[in-house]
């Protein structure tokens, strides 16, 4: 055979060449990948906004430090800043993982932890945007797709959780179906790994006294099962007096999220009433004021709105310390150290003082001519901002997003 022809020569190699390009796209695509980007401006200050509404925006903001604002993507974590900004602005800064998904995200300080479907745990230093540690977690199992505002991600995290050891450590914990595991929040470091049963226990939130709470129906009739957070130990598990074979448990007074918590609630399976406890270093102490779910805890004070009446009482006793009967029916939308906020009938948003019931703040939940005709869905209040959804007012849990929500920026930001 003769030699191939110059340009036969050069279809060959521009061929090899396309491959190897095809190739190297599909290695890009496809590859597990990183990609983090960092603030390139300086932190910002601490903003002291006016009080009332700020703006509104599409995505659930986590407010961190009270300075920025931290939002979650399908396979991104990213900040915009200031907190007190209008609307969502370009990010200051961002992380985005692929394949995996992001599942949950939790800020302790200037700490922002993201949880991702791998069970890989990554930590950003919220000053920069910059990756502080990562590290193998427990596979956070199968979470529920959350809607198009990720409000679920950022504001409930499923099995992420935060407390300090009696040690004086800040501990992460991280659950998932069959494991659960303890993290020193410094560096990422393992303290711990518990194996546990799958299908039979659940985990519930930290306390304030450095315990993981979970519900654990493995070996007999469900109990509440307190674990050592620096250590993985089980303390003690409890059982209510009468408690169903059907347990369930919520915790209240919690710092954020689940975690930090200082109280419980326990009830079936369907009961709407409940029992409240205080929890800490010993068994938990049955609180009164706390049974219902229209009471929620800050301390040992216990805030309540039954019959239209807001009241203040002592968790442990029930005494009543003070009593508000000039707001109308109001609920309960979301509480924090120092502030229990309230939604009225008419969309005001109160602030009271929960030790004095004392009003902070008033001001009605719109802005521009959105108007107020629609209903609370998940809510956030972290240093004095609070958050919340607005939904359709005939919105119903099996609608879809666009049904779900009021509009296309359906998250109101307010400062209290």
């Amino acid at each position: 055979m003769g030699k191939p022809s110059g340009r036969r020569i050069v279809v060959a190699v521009v061929a090899v060449l396309a491959v190897a390009a095809a190739a190297a796209v599909v290695l890009r695509v496809l590859a597990p990948a990183e990609v983090e980007t960092v603030a390139r401006g300086a932190y910002p200050a601490t903003p002291t906004p006016p009080v009332g509404v700020i703006g509104r925006l599409p995505v659930a903001p986590l407010v961190v430090d009270g300075r920025l604002r931290v939002y979650a993507g399908a396979r991104q974590v990213y900040a915009d800043q200031p907190v007190s900004g209008k609307h969502r602005v370009t990010p200051f800064w961002s992380y985005r993982r692929w394949p995996a998904k992001l599942v949950g995200v939790l800020a302790e300080g200037t700490t922002v932890v993201s949880r991702w479907s791998d069970g890989k745990l990554v930590a950003l230093d919220a000053r920069t945007g910059r990756v502080a540690w990562r590290a193998d977690g427990p596979a956070p199992g199968a979470v529920p797709k959350p809607r198009r505002t990720y409000a679920a991600t950022v504001w409930d995290p499923a099995g992420l959780h935060v407390t300090r050891a009696a040690d004086g450590r800040t501990v992460l914990i991280a659950a998932g179906p069959g494991a659960v595991g303890g993290y020193a929040l410094t560096d990422g470091r393992r303290l711990w790994r518990a194996e546990v049963g799958r299908g039979c226990r659940a985990d519930v939130g930290t306390t304030a006294a450095g315990e993981l709470v979970g519900v654990d129906s493995c070996a007999g009739p469900a109990a509440v099962e307190f674990r050592d957070a620096a250590t993985g130990a089980v303390r003690t598990r409890w059982r209510p007096p009468d408690a169903p074979d059907q347990l369930v448990v919520t915790p209240v007074g919690c710092r954020d999220g689940r975690s930090a918590c200082r109280g419980l609630r326990t009830s079936g399976r369907g009961d709407e009433t409940g029992r409240g406890w205080l929890v800490g270093a010993a068994e938990p102490v049955a609180a009164p004021a706390l049974d219902g779910p229209d009471a929620e805890l800050d301390g040992e004070r216990a805030v309540g709105t039954a019959g239209g009446v807001v009241t203040g009482r002592s968790a442990r006793t029930g005494e009543e310390l003070w009593r508000r009967a000039d707001l109308g029916p109001v609920r309960i939308l979301a509480v924090e150290p120092g502030r229990v906020h309230l939604l009225t009938e008419g969309r005001d948003l109160v602030t009271l003082d929960p030790v004095t019931g004392a009003e902070r703040s008033r001001f009605v939940m719109d802005i521009g001519r959105d108007g107020t005709g629609w209903q609370p869905g998940r809510a956030h209040a972290a240093d004095g901002y609070v958050a919340v959804e607005r939904l359709r007012e005939r919105a119903r849990p099996d609608d879809d997003d666009q049904g779900w929500f009021l509009m296309a920026e359906p998250v109101l930001l307010a400062a209290t």
